[in-house]
């Protein structure tokens, strides 16, 4: 059967362009790379937050254990952890899992590979590393002192910074804002089992829009939903995206389903300088679902917690398959998914439809259908954003996100229809003050 075949492969021996001929020929079915998470049971989810009456004594036993600061990145991948968006893991990766992580994109399962495109790893220095030497386990600590979690059996292992640069990005240059969190980082890796001993808060407000992937299950059942549509963002939503879920829910309508709900899944964590703050974000957000912006469809707006590492195609598929790990069925991805500007040249690091490619082809993701991103643009005449009608393509425009952000920036009104009025104010608001900073 298949799944002997690829129980009997070796890990050492198999290389990436036999494993990507494996994929492209439709071996690695998606039943069998999900049938050791699915075996778990029917929650299917590693979370590693220990139950609260147990963790007192835990806490306490941890006070007399070496200790390991957590980076604000690193903290927000033991959140990720924690609620099991990153299922099959059970902490940070060890050498085993990180090789498997780089060069397949995959980490195995008693033979089988689950989708694992991106490292969750934990750096540290020289002097850390002698610090837990031998040790059985040690704490993490957040940004405050106080410890988060405990790793069992802690395994320490080179940092190769530039080839974890490479395998990711694509690229090496240290510019680019990921990377270069990447090359200040520790000389070491430290990899094992975590256990982890506080809920992660951040008490900003907005931790109520926090939903574990098992409370977002609940939610949608709760909803009725047989259909979970979910849009990942980290940019403010204009009415063109608006019409995008208007339409995508009517065509899921159409294809049968009774009650599609829209899962608005902003990326909570780390962002490079200049992308809007969560925060802002969070607030337009708000104010465009209360203003009714997406019709009668139903509206989940959930936080998903992990950093942003501008990964393009291999880090679509990591939000794809964690947000199959929340409960979505159906993922509306665009052109450029992940993407940015190369540091060095100014131009796009990735094709721009690379990212969806690779969603389709992607043996772990078969679960999840694809939804293609119909771009709207302006339309003068009607005063609205809409898809282009071919025939009259002359009365389209486009309003890229630089103009937009110039327009705000300057306190201009951009066109009526492009954007909910209470939206627009929130983003503006937050461009003119930030160009008042800039000016101090």
């Amino acid at each position: 059967t298949i799944a002997q075949h690829t129980q009997n492969i070796s890990l050492p021996h198999l290389a990436r362009p036999a494993f990507v001929a494996m994929r492209l020929c439709g071996v690695l079915r998606s039943a069998l790379l999900v049938a050791a998470v699915h075996s778990r049971g029917a929650s299917a989810l590693f979370e590693l937050l220990v139950p609260a009456a147990e963790r007192p004594a835990l806490l306490k036993a941890a006070a007399g254990l070496p200790k390991l600061a957590l980076s604000e990145e690193e903290l927000q991948w033991v959140h990720v952890l924690a609620e099991g968006w990153a299922t099959p893991l059970e902490g940070f990766m060890t050498e085993a899992q990180y090789l498997q992580s780089t060069h397949y994109e995959h980490v195995i399962v008693d033979g089988v590979f689950i989708p694992m495109p991106v490292p969750i790893v934990k750096a540290c220095t020289t002097a850390e590393k002698d610090l837990i030497s031998g040790a059985d386990a040690i704490a993490l600590t957040g940004p405050d002192g106080s410890i988060v979690a405990t790793m069992e059996k802690p395994e320490v292992y080179q940092h190769m910074k530039e080839e974890r640069a490479g395998r990711t990005f694509g690229i090496t240059h240290g510019e680019h804002p990921y990377i270069k969190m990447i090359y200040e980082s520790g000389d070491w890796l430290v990899g094992g089992k975590v256990k982890v001993l506080k809920a992660i808060k951040y008490n900003d407000g907005m931790d109520q829009y926090r939903l574990t992937p098992t409370q977002l299950k609940a939610k949608f059942k709760e909803l009725d939903a047989d259909a979970v549509f979910v849009f990942q963002l980290r940019n403010p939503v204009h009415n063109g995206h608006a019409l995008l879920m208007q339409d995508t829910a009517q065509k899921l309508k159409e294809k049968g389903f009774k009650k599609p709900v829209l899962w608005l899944s902003p990326l909570g964590g780390w962002t490079k300088d200049d992308d809007v703050p969560l925060d802002t974000r969070m607030e337009q957000h708000r104010a465009i679902i209360k203003n009714g912006v997406f019709g009668d469809t139903p509206v989940v707006l959930a936080i998903f917690p992990s950093p942003m590492l501008y990964a393009g195609p291999t880090e679509v598929q990591w939000h794809a398959y964690a947000r199959l790990n929340g409960g979505a069925t159906h993922y509306i991805v665009g052109r450029d998914p992940a993407g940015m500007k190369h540091p060095g040249t100014n131009e796009d690091i990735y094709h721009m439809w690379h990212g969806q490619s690779m969603l389709k082809m992607s043996p772990g993701l078969q679960k999840m259908q694809l939804l293609p991103f119909t771009f709207a643009s302006y339309d003068t005449k009607a005063q609205k954003m809409a898809f282009l009608d071919p025939k009259r393509k002359d009365d389209f425009v486009s309003i890229s996100g630089s103009k937009m952000r110039k327009m705000a920036r300057e306190g201009q009104t951009p066109p009526d229809g492009f954007m909910d009025p209470e939206g627009w104010q929130i983003l503006s608001k937050f461009y003119q003050n930030l160009e008042k900073k800039t000016e101090l």
